[in-house]
């Protein structure tokens, strides 16, 4: 097993890419803390202790700065010192036009998928580097390189983690720490099979592989980065999007898809 003997902290554990990140580290043997804003982590926990390894669970908000430090604090007393930390709590609810999108929603979002990410690895960094060793996977987005319609606070927040992540691999490579970033396209989560099944369509139609991604397979490329086998990975940008970012495209807006489906 590629964890055997190290400690994980995944947030954004609840369900979706977060939660098979969390199963997928507890398999290659790691203990595995996890953090969401949803009691329903909690859930994720149970699975990592049913898979034989140690599992905790806390709830809180990574926006807090104070909030990550006491959630961190009780996380790491009850699995030990932090090996690995996976960002991966995000948002991606707010939709609107740059013109039309309020500084409070643009705000909102930065600071839980940019700033809160900055505040796990401001809390857990140090540790690392005093023991020579540590892993840290920050999950971005294709919308990261190419921007998304009606979404710039998202594109600009998983953008903003790019610059994160080589940022930290530039000051801490030489204590024996990497900081990767994982960049998923369209993947088969409960919000992406939510989406209007036109926009959906029109995504899957753009991306080569011709369908969406699963979880498991971003999850995957988060445990080989978390090992010992990626310890010459550093600063990289990794998609896991089935091709769709060698597209010029971008993903389709309802208008786009309306257009092309017009006759003539």
């Amino acid at each position: 097993m590629l964890l055997t003997g190290r400690t994980a902290l995944v947030t954004g554990a609840a369900r979706g890419i977060g939660r098979a990140i969390a199963d997928a580290l507890a398999a290659e043997g790691a203990d595995v803390a996890v953090a969401d804003v949803s009691p329903r982590v909690e859930e994720t926990a149970a699975a990592v202790r049913a898979a034989g390894r140690r599992g905790a669970a806390a709830v809180f908000d990574v926006a807090d700065p104070a909030a990550v430090r006491d959630g961190v604090g009780r996380l790491a007393a009850a699995v030990g010192p932090i090996d690995v930390l996976v960002n991966n709590a995000g948002i991606v609810d707010n939709v609107a036009a740059v013109a039309r999108m309020t500084p409070g929603a643009w705000q909102r979002e930065i600071a839980v998928n940019l700033s809160g990410a900055f505040h796990l690895i401001h809390e857990l960094v140090g540790g690392m580097a005093e023991r020579r060793w540590g892993r840290i996977v920050n999950v971005s987005s294709i919308a990261a390189w190419g921007g998304l319609h009606l979404q710039a606070a998202y594109a600009a927040s998983k953008a903003g983690l790019l610059g994160l992540t080589k940022t930290v691999a530039l000051e801490h490579a030489r204590h024996g720490v990497t900081c990767n970033a994982v960049l998923p396209g369209l993947i088969a989560t409960d919000l992406v099979q939510a989406m209007p099944a036109e926009i959906r369509e029109a995504s899957i139609r753009a991306t080569p592989a011709r369908r969406l991604g699963l979880t498991e397979e971003v999850a995957r490329l988060v445990a080989f980065l978390a090992s010992e086998h990626a310890a010459y990975i550093n600063g990289a940008e990794i998609p896991v999007d089935g091709g769709l970012s060698l597209n010029v495209s971008p993903l389709a807006s309802v208008r786009e898809v309306r257009e092309m489906r017009r006759p003539g």
